[in-house]
């Protein structure tokens, strides 16, 4: 490295990370060093579903190589601002002059009763900490790959699915497709209550019991029944003063009990920033930065579902590809702040890159069922305001339902299942926010051709 290099470290080997690294890697004016907690190769967290459908093999899910910037199962222990040094769990330094922190989302596990052995929740790394045999989160390929193991055990495994977001429908679809017995379970009223509205929810839950998933809505669970777990010849008794455990099954808060072999813990996700609160950077759901994506401390940037800008924290991959390309922009020299010379290319513009926030469009392809494949998607404002006007077309015969929200002559969101046709030109409409002219048109068959 000469002296004139910017040395960017970035702490997270995801989407995120990645993708900064690949736009600043073409530039000789900066060494970029990538610090990955999983031993995995990086892989797209979107594909998870697939590959434990056990329609893609694992290696599918992979991202492009990045080469030497990775440091694979290596995790950032502590920031020091002071001396623009990050500190490793395997004793080793990386100084930087520009840090990045890519730190995900963890998932949410609830407080459920029997979740963890008493006096677990002390210490996050006290044995009582550990998850039962058979619970598993939905979030890692580290998840995904004990999942497939689970349900590939034997014939007619009885899983519980808790929560019934995205990713808990999500979960459940693909589980049903490798032949277990699911319940699906969800605290609130309807299936995907944040991207649908009751008319789409229905269709959807219709379309998961086609699938056989047995699902029950306004469903609070109250704890988990556990036994001893086997333990295997010359293995020690345990794991801790109460041993290993095994799930059993899922009570639920009407006294009601679901017998479980698997259960997946599906109750959302929350922004990873421990590392940030530890070194003194404002964090409030996710770790704040401002329109050019810096932190409390302008020389540390946040990016992807651990950041929230303008008050908001994504989570969706799009929005973290997004803000990825913008920092890029940013530490190339398109905006204030730091700067990195670009290779063979003219002197930076002046006028700054500015991150504005991502319009966001939310797709699942639900597959399999005697009915063929569910098609969702979802974007903007799905629940009108007083004064907005509403279009709705739903075919229940051909398992159709589309929902447009217009404000004026705006369109603002929308709902979409089972034909897709229009999707696109209704996603341009909101993200250009473009007037309106023929709605009607815009939404029927014939508008998407």
């Amino acid at each position: 490295m000469t002296s004139e290099q910017q040395r960017v470290v970035v702490i997270g080997g995801g989407l995120a990370g990645l993708r900064l690294a690949e736009r600043l890697g073409g530039s000789p004016a900066v060494r970029v060093a990538v610090l990955g907690e999983e031993p995995h190769a990086p892989y797209n967290r979107v594909l998870l579903a697939e590959v434990l459908a056990g329609r893609y093999a694992p290696e599918v899910a992979a991202l492009p190589e990045p080469g030497p910037v990775l440091r694979r199962g290596v995790r950032a222990v502590r920031i020091d601002r002071a001396d623009r040094t990050v500190h490793c769990d395997d004793g080793s330094t990386e100084p930087y002059d520009t840090l990045v922190l890519a730190t995900g989302s963890n998932a949410v596990l609830p407080p459920l009763r029997g979740l963890f052995a008493p006096g677990g929740a002390l210490a996050a790394s006290a044995p009582g900490r550990e998850l039962p045999d058979g619970v598993h989160a939905f979030r890692t390929m580290e998840d995904c790959l004990a999942l497939s193991a689970a349900v590939a055990a034997g014939p007619a495994v009885r899983a519980v699915v808790i929560g019934g977001g995205l990713l808990g429908v999500s979960a459940a679809r693909a589980l049903a497709e490798r032949g277990a017995q699911v319940v699906l379970a969800q605290q609130g009223e309807r299936l995907m209550e944040r991207q649908l509205d009751e008319g789409a929810a229905a269709l959807l839950h219709a379309h998961l019991a086609g699938l056989g998933i047995e699902i029950h809505t306004e469903c609070r669970v109250r704890g988990l029944t556990t036994t001893a777990a086997a333990v295997p010849a010359g293995s020690e008794a345990g794991t801790g003063p109460a041993g290993r455990r095994r799930v059993t099954g899922v009570e639920l808060a009407d006294g009601y009990r679901l017998d479980a072999d698997v259960v997946v813990l599906a109750c959302g996700v929350r922004p990873r920033a421990g590392l940030a609160r530890a070194a003194g950077l404002e964090v409030r759901t996710g770790i704040v930065v401002d329109d050019l994506l810096r932190t409390s401390d302008p020389a540390i940037h946040a990016i992807g579902d651990c950041a929230e800008h303008a008050g908001r924290v994504y989570g969706l991959a799009g929005a973290a590809l997004e803000q990825a390309d913008a920092l890029a922009a940013v530490l190339a020299g398109t905006g204030p702040g730091p700067r990195l010379p670009r290779a063979g290319g003219p002197e930076p513009a002046s006028a700054p890159a500015r991150y504005t926030g991502t319009r966001a469009l939310t797709r699942l392809t639900l597959s399999a069922g005697g009915d063929g494949p569910l098609d969702v998607a979802a974007f903007g404002e799905t629940d009108p305001l007083p004064g907005d006007d509403v279009l709705r077309l739903s075919d229940a015969t051909r398992r159709t339902y589309r929902k447009v929200v217009v404000r004026g002559d705006r369109l603002v969101g929308g709902v979409l299942l089972g034909e897709l046709s229009s999707v696109a030109a209704l996603a341009r409409s909101w993200e250009d926010e473009e007037a309106l002219t023929d709605l009607f048109h815009l939404i029927t068959d014939d508008g998407g051709s």
